[in-house]
């Protein structure tokens, strides 16, 4: 069943009201109705990867093996900020460098091309602002992988990991979750890539 016109078009306006908060979970169960087969097998994997239990070694393992090209990226680029972060922390805290850096095999020459992006908002003092700006960045990273990608696997993918960046804000901040959650509605209303 290929449904991503439908799925697109209804899951924003349903879950529209952001007053008393967004139900995320009721989002994903009503995208899952509408895949099966190999679109909810990429689908399962990336909602496994917001559950921080489940992002270990084998993870990213299978995701970056993924026959989807926007998995593979969007775990890849995660995996890069991740280790990015407890770099930062060990040299902060004066631990050894290498500490709790998840390395997969094939990666010991990995290269990030957005390490110092990520250096500079992670030296920023407000707390606040590191995460928003992290959040940015993978928003951003999410624009890149879907292009101009409308009515595809890969779109509805992008729009659920975006819609869990907007819940995250939703719960941090609610003035910021709801901006994210407009722009985000409207980035699907206008079925393009925001013109920044």
């Amino acid at each position: 069943m290929r449904n991503y016109e439908y799925i697109l078009a209804s899951v924003p306006v349903i879950k529209s009201d952001t007053r008393s908060g967004l139900d995320f979970e009721s989002v994903l169960a009503e995208i899952r109705e509408n895949l099966d087969g190999s679109d909810l097998e990429m689908f399962e994997t990336l909602a496994d990867g917001f559950t921080g239990e489940k992002l270990d070694r084998d993870f990213y393992l299978k995701a970056l093996k993924s026959p989807n090209p926007f998995i593979r990226s969007y775990f890849s680029f995660d995996l890069d900020v991740r280790n990015a972060k407890v770099e930062f922390i060990n040299k902060s805290l004066g631990r050894p460098e290498g500490t709790d850096i998840l390395v997969l095999d094939e990666d010991s020459e990995r290269y990030f091309e957005d390490r110092d992006r990520v250096d500079e908002i992670l030296a920023r003092k407000d707390l606040i602002e590191r995460e928003r700006g992290l959040d940015d960045l993978m928003w951003e990273k999410i624009d890149s992988m879907t292009g101009l990608e409308v009515f595809t696997l890969e779109a509805i993918l992008a729009y659920t990991a975006k819609l869990q960046i907007v819940t995250r804000w939703l719960k941090l901040d609610p003035d910021t979750g709801k901006e994210l959650f407009e722009k985000l509605v409207n980035e699907i209303r206008n079925n393009k890539k925001p013109i920044e």
